[in-house]
């Protein structure tokens, strides 16, 4: 007796058929199309994996950014600043106590405004 692969491709389709969930019309109903688009949306999500920390990065360079000119300097020199004072604090740390924590920001603040005071006189 022959054994029929039935069972195995309905399986198979049903896997695919559920990661297609959300697409629309073709995109999900027909089986070409759908792995076409399958492939595509893996593309996708693996580019877009690095894009994520690269938009968060920069979403943090802008708050700390528009903090410290409140304050009286540039990014650029707040985080040399920094670095002469050999403060290790990341961006996405410092950009949260720019928003939620103003008090501990201006403390780090004079922190790098005073590393960097000897150097302009």
């Amino acid at each position: 007796m022959r054994t029929k692969s039935s069972f195995v491709k309905n399986q198979r389709r049903r896997r695919l058929f559920k990661r297609s969930k959300g697409f629309v019309g073709a995109r999900r109903h027909l089986l070409r199309t759908m792995k076409e688009n399958l492939v595509r949306a893996g593309v996708y999500a693996y580019r877009d994996r690095k894009v994520r920390k690269r938009t968060f990065r920069e979403l943090w360079i802008v708050r700390i950014n528009a903090a410290c000119r409140e304050r009286g300097l540039r990014y650029s020199e707040f985080i040399a600043g920094l670095n002469k004072a050999s403060v290790a604090l990341d961006r996405k740390i410092l950009a949260d106590m720019a928003v939620n924590d103003p008090q501990a920001f201006d403390a780090v603040f004079e922190v790098a405004k005073a590393s960097l005071a000897p150097a302009e006189a």
